[in-house]
C-alpha cells in the first residue's frame, strides 16, 4: 500500500500520530526512530540502516552506552534546575515531564535501569539531595553556581552580625539586671522570705475573708480636714522622693540607650570651646572620602538595609555619594541615613570628628561598655574615643 496523499484525510491522521508519544518497546535508540506497531518496528530491525547501526555499536558499546548516559543525566538535571530550583520534588513526577520530549532519550539506553538507580547514583555523585520515603524517592537539586555561592555567603555574613550586635545587646541587658539585683536585692519579710516566695500559697488551699463591723466616725471640723490633708499630701511627697531613690536596672538601661542615641546623633566640632575648654557637642557634617560606611535606613527597601559601603564623594558636605561593597552599586545619601563602621583591631580608621579630625590611626581596643575605643596615633594611645567619632578606612 502506497503513503497516503499529503493533505488527505489518512495523511494528517498519520501526522498526527507520529507526533504523539509512542509505545516505548517500539523505538530504536541507534537509529532513533519510533514505529507505531509491532510490525513496523520488525521491518526496521531487519533494514539495512539498523544492521550498519548495530555493527557501530559493537565495536564501541562503552562509547555510545556513556553517550547516552551523559545526554540523558544533563536532559534530567537541567529540567530538575530549571522547573522546580532547589526545592524537594518527586522524582518521578520530574522523569513525567523529561519523556514528554518526543526525542528524549530513553533510560533503556543508559548505563541505569531504573528510575531508583539512576536516583540514587545522582545522591552519591552530589548532584542532588535524595530521600525515600513511603511515597517514593525525591530529590532535591543542588546548586553550585558559583554567583549562587557568593550570594550566600554574602547573606550569611550579613545575618552573622546581625546577630552579633542583637547577642552583645543581649548581654549588656543581662548584665544591667543583674547589676541592678545586686543593688537592691528587695525588702524581706519577718521570716526571711522574699515577697515573691511569701505570695505564693499551695495547690488547693482555702483563702478565708473576716469582715469586722465598722465604727462610726464622727464628722470632723473643717480644720482638723485641712491638717489630714496636709498630712496626706506630705506622706505622698515623702514617698514620692524615696521612690525616686531607688534605680531599678531597668531605668539604668533606659538611660544608657537614651545616651547612645545622643551620641549617635551628635558629634564634636573642633575649635568651639565650652567655658573650660571642652568641646561643645551639636550636629556636624562627618562625612570623609575613603571610608567605609553603613546604610541604616529602611526606606531603599531590605536589599540595601545594614548594605556596607565605601564613599567615593561628599556632596554638600552633609551627603554622600557611596559605592556598596557586594554589589558595586552606587547611592547617594544623607550622612542622617549612614553611620560608622567599625573594624576589627589592628585595621586603620579615620577620625571624622573631634579635636583630631582628618587624622588616621589603628584601632588598639574596645571598650563596650562605653560605647568607644583607644586608638593608636603612632604610638601614642588616645583612649575614650566614641565610635561615631571614627570610621574604618577602605584599602586602597
Amino acid at each position: 500500500m502506497g503513503k497516503a496523499e499529503k493533505g488527505t484525510p489518512k495523511d494528517l491522521a498519520n501526522r498526527m500520530k507520529a507526533k504523539g508519544l509512542q509505545k516505548l518497546r517500539w523505538y530504536c535508540q541507534m537509529c532513533q526512530k519510533q514505529c507505531r506497531d509491532e510490525n513496523g518496528f520488525k521491518c526496521h530491525t531487519m533494514s539495512e540502516s539498523h544492521q550498519r547501526q548495530l555493527l557501530l555499536f559493537a565495536d564501541n558499546p562503552d562509547r555510545f552506552l556513556d553517550s547516552f548516559s551523559e545526554e540523558f543525566l544533563e536532559g534530567y538535571v537541567s529540567l530538575l534546575k530549571r522547573r522546580f530550583g532547589t526545592k524537594r520534588v518527586h522524582a518521578n513526577n520530574v522523569y513525567q515531564e523529561y519523556i514528554q520530549d518526543r526525542d528524549h532519550v530513553h533510560m533503556n539506553a543508559t548505563q541505569w535501569e531504573t528510575l531508583t538507580d539512576f536516583v540514587k547514583w545522582l545522591g552519591r555523585e552530589g548532584h542532588c539531595v535524595v530521600d525515600e520515603t513511603e511515597k517514593g524517592w525525591y530529590v532535591a537539586y543542588v546548586d553550585r553556581d558559583p554567583e549562587t555561592l557568593k550570594r550566600q555567603a554574602a547573606a550569611q555574613r550579613r545575618l552573622k552580625a546581625e546577630r552579633g550586635q542583637e547577642e552583645r545587646m543581649q548581654d549588656f541587658i543581662q548584665r544591667q539586671i543583674e547589676l541592678g539585683r545586686a543593688r537592691d536585692p528587695g525588702e524581706k519579710t519577718e521570716d526571711g522570705a522574699s515577697p515573691s516566695a511569701a505570695l505564693q500559697r499551695e495547690e488547693g488551699a482555702t483563702i478565708s475573708l473576716t469582715l469586722k463591723p465598722g465604727v462610726a466616725r464622727p464628722r470632723s471640723s473643717g480644720l482638723e480636714s485641712a491638717n489630714a490633708l496636709k498630712m496626706t499630701t506630705g506622706r505622698q511627697i515623702e514617698k514620692t522622693k524615696k521612690e525616686m531613690k531607688k534605680r531599678t536596672a531597668l531605668d539604668e538601661i533606659m538611660e544608657e540607650e537614651m545616651k547612645g542615641k545622643k551620641l549617635q546623633k551628635q558629634s564634636v566640632v573642633p575649635g568651639q570651646g565650652g567655658p573650660h575648654g571642652a568641646s561643645q557637642v551639636t550636629d556636624a557634617s562627618w562625612l570623609a572620602e575613603g571610608i567605609v560606611v553603613k546604610v541604616v535606613t529602611k526606606d531603599l527597601g531590605s536589599k540595601y538595609y545594614k548594605q556596607k559601603g565605601v564613599v567615593k564623594d561628599v556632596v554638600g558636605g552633609y551627603s554622600a555619594i557611596i559605592k556598596l561593597l557586594d554589589t558595586n552599586t552606587k547611592l547617594k545619601l544623607d550622612q542622617t541615613h549612614l553611620e560608622t563602621v567599625i573594624p576589627s583591631v589592628g585595621r586603620a580608621v579615620l577620625v571624622v570628628a573631634g579635636t583630631r579630625r582628618g587624622s588616621r590611626a589603628t584601632l588598639h581596643s574596645i571598650q563596650e561598655k562605653n560605647f568607644s575605643a583607644t586608638l593608636d596615633f603612632e604610638g601614642h594611645l588616645v583612649p575614650g574615643i566614641p565610635y561615631e567619632q571614627f570610621s574604618k578606612l577602605a584599602p586602597s
